[in-house]
């Protein structure tokens, strides 16, 4: 069984930063690219941004760029979410995810999920 287990969420102010962890548990899972989402109160989970396991490349939905960014190590199976400054919008819960298939866009379909970390942006 494979796990995937976020850490990093917490309480912070508008403007600061966090950065998110999802780390890879159980056994060899072979994945092409881990995925960001989120899911605000009252609100359906969206998109946030992926990353290419092999290659590195990261893709990020509009509302996020240049001040989010995705990186991997694949020596630790870990995918991070480097998050700065943070709106009180950001505030959601954040989910990661893995995908065994390239696909063809980065928000195709994910084949495992963790639990969620939250993370909550004082104005």
């Amino acid at each position: 069984q494979v796990q995937l287990v976020e850490s990093g969420g917490g309480l912070v102010q508008a403007g600061g930063s966090l950065r998110l962890s999802c780390a890879t548990s159980g056994r060899t899972f072979s994945r092409q690219r881990m995925g960001w989402f989120r899911q605000a109160p009252g609100k359906e989970r969206e998109f946030v941004g992926a990353i290419y396991w092999s290659t590195g490349n990261a893709y990020y939905a509009d509302f996020v760029k240049g001040r989010f960014t995705i990186s991997r190590d694949t020596a630790k199976n870990t995918a991070y979410l480097q998050m700065n400054s943070l709106k009180p919008e950001d505030t959601a819960v954040y989910y990661c995810a893995a995908a065994r298939s390239i696909g063809l866009r980065p928000t195709d379909s994910y084949d495992v999920w963790g639990q969620g970390t939250p993370v909550t942006v004082s104005s």
